[in-house]
């Protein structure tokens, strides 16, 4: 691995082997854009729409939207949601290429108790938003590349979420990698962090199952199986590239930063990733926005 400063940004790449395949596959470019929090206070739709024109400027193949599209369907009645999702929903139109959209915790509808819904209401947790933007988990191949997008998000019985991947959907990976091939570069979404070293910078007051997937584990030891380039990872807010046993683990900053208040902990400007691809070599770099 090897990591360089852009003119424009960080930049961090990932390469491997396959010399033979890596000719067919063509150069292509896509945006990871993550942590948008949309609503309709803090300018914060007009300033995520400033960010979609940013991103059009880029002219990718396609955008993959990491999770906390809205803010915040956990603790709001049914109106505000619908509200939020419809709100999102009117801002990506503006986006002039094809967009994959990725389950944050904040897409969650009604968990918490405070939000007055109870489970039995029409669309509560992640109901709405498989009925209003569409799968929780699927994947998705291009040129040669394959792309898997995890929802990450536990419902616990306390009413609240922790970082899980379910085990009903950890079979479905195990297919899906499966048929995918071992030879084939893989690219895997998740919103809550596989792996990251923010924990350690985190007060106690945290919740560190909210941070963490918990079973990321047995997550990462199928992962390592396969030919997996990138994990691209949302939630923290953070700018921040790790690797371990061949594998980039990326986290994209955010559009909202500190909720709208500047850059994240004062040290991570609000943007977006850029990743370039070409054969079997993926390469990240931030803009800011």
């Amino acid at each position: 691995m090897t990591m360089e400063m852009t003119r424009r940004g960080l930049g961090v790449m990932a390469a491997g082997a396959g010399v033979a395949l890596a000719q067919k596959r063509a150069k292509f470019h896509f945006v990871h854009v993550t942590d948008l929090h949309i609503q309709p206070e803090l300018r914060a739709a007009e300033r995520c729409v400033g960010c979609m024109g940013l991103i059009n400027k880029e002219k990718p193949a396609f955008v993959i939207a990491g999770g906390d599209l809205v803010f915040d369907a956990l603790a709001v009645p049914k109106d505000r949601a619908r509200m939020l999702f419809q709100l999102y929903q009117e801002t990506v139109k503006r986006l002039e290429a094809p967009l994959h959209n990725t389950l944050g915790n904040h897409d969650v509808f009604g968990l918490y108790e405070k939000s007055g819904v109870s489970p039995g209401e029409v669309g509560y947790g992640k109901k709405m938003y498989e009925d209003r933007i569409g799968r929780r988990y699927y994947s998705f191949t291009y040129s040669g590349w394959h792309f898997v997008v995890l929802d990450s998000i536990g419902m616990t019985p306390e009413r609240t979420y922790i970082g899980e991947v379910d085990a009903e959907q950890l079979e479905w990976l195990k297919g899906d990698l499966e048929a995918a091939g071992k030879g084939t570069p893989v690219v895997v979404v998740t919103h809550v962090p596989l792996s990251t070293g923010v924990v350690q910078w985190m007060r106690p007051k945290h919740d560190r199952r909210m941070i963490l997937v918990q079973n990321s584990a047995d997550v990462l030891e199928l992962l390592a199986q396969y030919n997996v380039k990138m994990v691209l990872q949302g939630h923290t807010h953070v700018i921040e590239t790790l690797q371990y046993r061949g594998i980039q683990f990326v986290t994209s900053g955010s559009v909202a930063g500190e909720s709208w208040k500047g850059p994240k902990w004062g040290q991570h400007p609000e943007g977006f990733g850029v990743l370039d691809v070409e054969g079997e070599e993926i390469r990240w770099s931030y803009r800011r926005a």
